[in-house]
């Protein structure tokens, strides 16, 4: 017989060794449940420092994809930098010797010289009749813009030459779009549906892989140990394109495709094409460097109706002063880049616009047609947009590639008599010009244009949430304006190199500098700063309630 305590003992025991056998039979059953036919194992992921940043690229490339519209997609690539991107400047004015090469490379494009694509050629005997008709009305359009007309502005003796090109340009090509489409518009019913911009504001960056990096990163890697086996990989360079063409014409429907690519199937090996292997810095070129914020803009702000480009009509005044800094008439193939980065530049907008980025591939092809014009020269390009995929390894890795066709430097005329007659009018321009208005945009069936954008918010202006709806307005459209900070960017002045890097003769001073604190400014974040302080006497809930700060409203995926 047990005594009492120890009766006490045991039945607690055998009440708890219950208790254990019951969870024990029900944690068996949870575990019988999670078996497979197959075994599943967590994934091994690699260790390097270089996989670590890649899965880190791959994670981000995927939170830009999942965001819902297209301003925060935009927004998002300029957060990791409060102080904005160091990009290579490429702008419609500047085309350096020997920058064909460069051009293709960065926008990985194969250039098919001398003629356009087939397309227009079923297009040829409708231009013929049509230019038969508006023969006169072109020729009394270029006598009075470059000879009849006397413009006060050009009587300014310190004006460029290439301001008076603009003006005159500018004035000739209103006055062939408004023949072009009064006499197409009756027969061509997307002529009356057209968007026209002047003046507008065309820029586009991007990422591009593939730069042999700068002696100082590769020296500043051998200095560090585990940093030193990466010394030689290719460096990201950041590409911005700031144009503004004379005109650009958009409609709500893209145009058709040149050429039928499955890009499914593209590869640039299998297919007869070339692009130059420009590994070289583009400062090597000329291309200066530039501290900003990424700016995309395809001439319009998200949320318009006519959101594909049809025809852009770009400068040449740049040709005027070529000779200043290139030894040799290289003019053509100056002409060729301009065609290709333009083309390429709008089209990346458009691309964007649509909820693709520079991380996230098109899914279909996108189309324009690019002019280049003084009024007397002429040139014609056509680009098909295939890819935009250039940064890291996928510059050398992606099968994709884009197309240009482009003629030859066109002359319209010979020249003008003083009674305002045209001599040598060339038709082949005309009907070159006849036929990009003639290509009509038509509705891509069976495509979804939108693939990567939320199907209720798909811009800004869709949030229904008031505060974050105007905090990502305002937010976006002041730093796409890359007006200047009221403070100055961080920096490293020469009297603190020389009194405090170099020769530390200041050593009782107080540490306060970002370089004496061991703090790398230009890695600061945009939402990494003070938060707007809301008074008391305003705050909704009374002078001591919370919260203090304004809220923020970042991007975010919020599917």
């Amino acid at each position: 017989m047990l005594l009492p305590h120890l009766r006490h003992n045991v039945q607690i025991m055998f009440r708890n060794t219950a208790g254990l056998r019951y969870q024990s039979t029900r944690a068996l059953a949870k575990r019988e449940d999670e078996y497979t036919d197959r075994p599943e194992y967590p994934p091994i992921y690699e260790l390097s420092f270089k996989a670590k940043k890649k899965r880190e690229a791959a994670q981000w490339h995927d939170k830009i994809k999942q965001l819902s519209s297209v301003e925060e997609k935009l927004f998002e690539i300029n957060m990791p930098k409060y102080y904005g991107y160091k990009a290579h400047m490429i702008t419609d004015q500047k085309f350096p010797y020997n920058v064909l090469p460069l051009a293709q490379y960065a926008t990985r494009t194969h250039l098919i010289e001398g003629k356009l694509p087939q397309t227009y050629d079923k297009m040829s005997e409708i231009s013929k009749s049509l230019l038969d008709e508006i023969r006169g009305e072109v020729e009394d359009v270029l006598g009075f813009e470059l000879h009849g007309y006397r413009r006060q502005e050009l009587s300014k003796e310190n004006m460029s030459p290439e301001k008076r090109e603009e003006i005159v340009t500018s004035a000739l090509l209103k006055g062939l779009h408004r023949v072009l489409t009064n006499n197409l518009s009756s027969v061509y019913a997307h002529m009356n549906e057209l968007e026209v911009d002047y003046d507008p504001r065309h820029e586009a960056f991007w990422f591009l892989g593939g730069i042999s990096p700068p002696s100082l990163v590769r020296k500043i890697k051998e200095g560090i140990k585990w940093q030193k086996p990466y010394a030689n990989d290719p460096y990201d360079r950041k590409m911005q394109y700031v144009g503004q063409p004379y005109l650009a014409l958009r409609h709500r429907y893209p145009l058709e495709p040149f050429i039928q690519d499955n890009l499914n199937t593209l590869d640039l090996k299998q297919e007869d094409a070339l692009i130059p292997d420009f590994k070289y810095d583009p400062t090597t070129v000329g291309y200066q460097t530039e501290q900003r914020h990424a700016t995309t803009i395809p001439g319009f702000w998200p949320g318009d109706q006519h959101e594909f480009g049809m025809i852009s009509f770009q400068r040449r005044s740049h040709t005027l002063v070529r000779e200043t800094y290139c030894a040799i008439n290289d003019v053509q193939e100056a002409l060729h880049s301009q065609g290709i980065l333009a083309s390429y530049a709008w089209l990346l907008g458009q691309a964007c616009y649509q909820g693709f980025s520079v991380f996230n591939d098109v899914t279909y092809p996108l189309s324009a047609q690019t002019v280049i014009t003084d009024g007397k020269h002429w040139s014609f390009y056509a680009y098909q947009l295939n890819t935009v995929l250039l940064h890291s390894d996928q510059v050398d890795s992606n099968p994709r590639f884009n197309r240009c066709w482009g003629t030859k430097e066109l002359q319209l005329f010979e020249h003008i008599d003083e009674s305002g007659k045209i001599h040598g009018l060339n038709e082949d321009v005309l009907l070159h010009l006849i036929s990009f208005y003639v290509n009509a945009p038509k509705v891509r069936e069976g495509i979804e244009m939108k693939p990567y954008l939320c199907k209720t918010e798909p811009r800004v202006a869709d949030i229904v949430e008031e505060n974050r709806r105007t905090f990502m307005e305002m937010t976006y459209k002041h730093r796409t304006s890359n007006r200047p900070r009221h403070r100055p960017d961080p920096e490293l002045y020469q009297w603190e190199k020389i009194y405090k890097v170099d020769h530390n003769t200041r050593p009782m001073e107080a540490k306060r500098r970002p370089f004496e604190l061991n703090q790398n400014m230009y890695k600061r974040r945009m939402d990494e700063h003070a938060l707007k302080y809301i008074p008391r006497k305003v705050r909704p809930n009374g002078p001591k309630s919370l919260p203090k700060f304004e809220a923020t409203y970042y991007p975010n995926v919020r599917r």
